[in-house]
């Protein structure tokens, strides 16, 4: 059994890191309200466009018209590009590994295609990299105070590479944030683009200069908004789970110092009573 010594020091060390991952679960809390409400704003607004892109795209008269719109061309698909969405820390429970072995069945299992790895976020470039993937572009340290600037560059390089034809369909795997408690991995194509279907009763809106003209420019927005949603719901996933985590953490230190407390106690009591027999054999001795 340790001594009361060693006891006493495991109880402080794991009080040290109760500490700490209590203040990491309320930093995390603070941040994923923020993150959340950015989630929350940004969803309306996402699925509008989508609408509108609909809206759009009844209004072209001649499917073969799609050609003027490069984001719009499909083809056979011989080479893939993969935005992998990832934190660039860890302390976030089983999320990372949810979203890297999604990434990792859609390359070996889905694609059915060379793929070439876009990775944003740390966890995804050290994975790919040591699991020697074509990693041929990489965002790390992008913060939480994200903005579409932010964000342009790494859409750029996707519609760049489907544009050149150097992949034919682009997609992204990110955690889409359900609640606090539930982080759901999934994967979305993101290019070509693919208008979601037509609502009964839709809009019937005029655009000005043309409906041609709009759906060529906000095509590059739309890949654009899609890859900024996408990093929004990684973002509040990533707070999520590292609150949870450090929660569980903390009540999982609680425990220990109970259980570390009782056998402190035990030794305690232990070595009283062995004392106090010894002093009383020595007094026994002393009177015989």
């Amino acid at each position: 059994m340790p001594s009361t010594r060693e006891i006493r020091r495991r109880i402080r060390s794991v009080g040290n890191m109760s500490q700490i991952t209590r203040a990491m679960e309320m930093v995390s809390a603070a941040k994923m309200r923020k993150a959340q409400a950015r989630v929350t704003a940004s969803r309306p607004y996402s699925e509008q466009l989508r609408q509108i892109m609909t809206d759009l795209a009844t209004q072209q008269p001649d499917p073969e018209q799609t050609a003027q719109f490069p984001l719009l061309q499909k083809r056979p698909v011989q080479n893939i590009a993969l935005i992998v969405v990832t934190p660039d820390r860890g302390l976030t429970g089983a999320l990372n590994t949810n979203i890297l072995r999604r990434a990792s069945r859609f390359i070996l299992e889905e694609a059915q295609a060379p793929v070439r790895v876009i990775a944003v976020g740390k966890k995804a470039r050290d994975y790919f990299v040591k699991t020697k993937q074509n990693v041929v572009a990489e965002f790390t340290g992008i913060g939480d105070d994200i903005s579409l600037d932010a964000v342009r560059p790494i859409a750029d390089i996707a519609i760049d590479e489907f544009a050149s034809g150097a992949v034919d369909a682009v997609y992204v795997v990110n955690a889409r944030f359900v609640n606090t408690l539930v982080q759901r991995p999934e994967l979305l194509q993101v290019l070509p683009v693919e208008p979601p279907p037509a609502r009964e009763g839709y809009s019937d809106y005029i655009f000005e200069p043309s409906p041609a003209a709009v759906l060529n420019d906000l095509l590059p927005r739309h890949v654009e908004v899609q890859l900024y949603q996408a990093i929004l719901e990684a973002l509040a996933s990533e707070h999520s789970a590292r609150m949870v985590a450090m929660r569980s953490a903390s009540d999982n230190a609680k425990d220990i110092q109970q259980d570390l407390t009782l056998s402190y106690n035990k030794a305690r009591q232990a070595q009283i009573t062995r004392e106090v027999s010894e002093i009383a054999a020595g007094a026994n001795a002393q009177a015989s």
